[in-house]
């Protein structure tokens, strides 16, 4: 039997959106989010200018919106998010890419830079595995687990994502490995298909 696996870049690939700037949108409210852009923008622009890191960028933008949240609030929303925003926000000719694979009895793995937290339900839903940026959690002294803001190892961009495949699966005992990817974040995993898809679903 051959074996298949197909590895999909989430967000702008199989996404029209940001799913973390649509979830902070839907969680913390549109007013919120543009405030606490402008109030961040010295890390943002760092980051675009390669001063800081994609991930110190990303730790401040999720401190500021989730930092001390506790889990239970986060994991609620994030389950409401993925059942009633996030089919919205999917690429109909990328659903579609998938479920033929799945149909065709190729393994699927999203692959996002997104935490794991609201994907991972529509994933489960859907079939398909999943690697995805974790969250950092401390207990505090009420017993309440909440959010640090902190990333739990590393950003799920760039290298870590081959990383990350790599660490779950071992691609030599795959026939063919499809990769779908629509930014410079992606390259690197793009480079271990052996057929590549650039932005195809655009």
């Amino acid at each position: 039997m051959i074996r298949r696996i197909a590895f999909f870049d989430f967000d702008g690939t199989v996404t029209t959106k940001d799913t973390l700037l649509e979830f902070i949108r839907f969680s913390r409210g549109g007013i919120r989010l543009a405030l606490g852009f402008l109030i961040n923008s010295p890390w943002l622009i760092a980051m675009k200018l390669k001063i800081i890191s994609n991930q110190a960028a990303k730790q401040r933008i999720l401190t500021y919106f989730l930092g001390k949240r506790s889990l239970s609030w986060f994991d609620r929303r994030c389950a409401d998010f993925s059942r009633d925003i996030l089919p919205g926000l999917i690429r109909p000719k990328a659903l579609a890419e998938i479920d033929r694979l799945l149909a065709s009895d190729v393994t699927v793995v999203i692959v996002s830079a997104s935490p794991e937290n609201w994907i991972a339900h529509w994933a489960e839903r859907l079939g398909a595995g999943l690697i995805a940026t974790r969250l950092a959690v401390n207990t505090d002294g009420k017993g309440i687990t909440r959010l640090t803001g902190r990333i739990a190892g590393a950003n799920c961009y760039g290298e870590e994502k081959v990383n990350r495949i790599q660490q779950r699966f071992a691609l030599p005992d795959y026939m063919e490995v499809y990769t779908y990817g629509d930014s410079n974040g992606d390259k690197p995993m793009l480079r271990l298909g052996t057929a590549r898809f650039f932005k195809p679903f655009l």
